[in-house]
């Protein structure tokens, strides 16, 4: 039996290290435009609405940049040129504030603002603002549900149930939209509330009650 010792150990080792190289979490994210609709519904809004995003993430386990950001959350806010995801027109350029946990110490800080980059890509290549704040997630356990709540501070909320028969103005709605963040799973949701009360973006918003949500799970390699 000891001859097989060696090997379970090397990979029990061999695992911990690839679970190590990952960072894994919980993402919500809310738009002022319907992400869940009709075609002919989206198209009415493309160009008009959508320009602004709320992207949030908690992250359960993993380092980035070999900083241990277990626990904590980032949220990204983003305005853009015009309609985020419109596969006819750019959105480009964009603006963000970064909102970064409280609780983060100055290495932590950093690494949740790369992680956010790496996540979030070209959306948040021009950021004009970092806040800190307490940021809160409730996933109730599970994203198929679609309830799930994000806080950061005073400064951005945004609040999800799951879709009900009534919530799309036309019967025929999909995904229009795909998530802003590379996300493993997404569930589309009602946006309760989707608010930002900040400074950085000459744009404060509150955009309730819309089919403009995603929360989701998410695995990344840690850089």
């Amino acid at each position: 039996m000891r001859k097989f010792a060696l090997p379970v150990l090397l990979l029990l080792a061999v695992a911990s290290m690839l679970s190590a190289a990952e960072i894994r979490g919980s993402y919500i994210e809310a738009r002022n435009a319907d992400i869940y609709v009709a075609q002919c519904f989206a198209n009415s809004e493309v160009g008009l609405v959508g320009d602004l995003a709320l992207m949030g993430w908690k992250i359960d386990q993993g380092s980035f940049n070999n900083v241990s950001l277990d626990g904590l959350g980032v949220v990204a806010v983003v305005r853009a040129k015009s309609t985020l995801g419109d596969p006819f027109h750019s959105a480009y350029p964009t603006k963000a504030v970064l909102i970064v946990d409280e609780r983060a110490n100055t290495a932590q800080t950093a690494a949740l603002e790369g992680f956010v980059h790496k996540m979030a890509g070209d959306l948040v290549q021009s950021v004009v603002r970092t806040e800190r704040a307490p940021i809160t997630f409730d996933f109730n356990g599970n994203i198929h549900a679609g309830i799930a709540t994000m806080t950061a501070g005073n400064l951005a909320r945004i609040q999800t149930r799951e879709l009900r028969d009534g919530d799309a103005v036309c019967h025929n709605a999909f995904v229009y939209y795909q998530p802003l963040s590379k996300v493993d799973h997404a569930m589309p949701a009602r946006a309760v509330e989707n608010r930002f009360a900040g400074e950085g973006l000459n744009a404060v918003w509150s955009s309730p009650d819309k089919n403009s949500a995603f929360v989701a799970t998410f695995t990344a390699e840690s850089d």
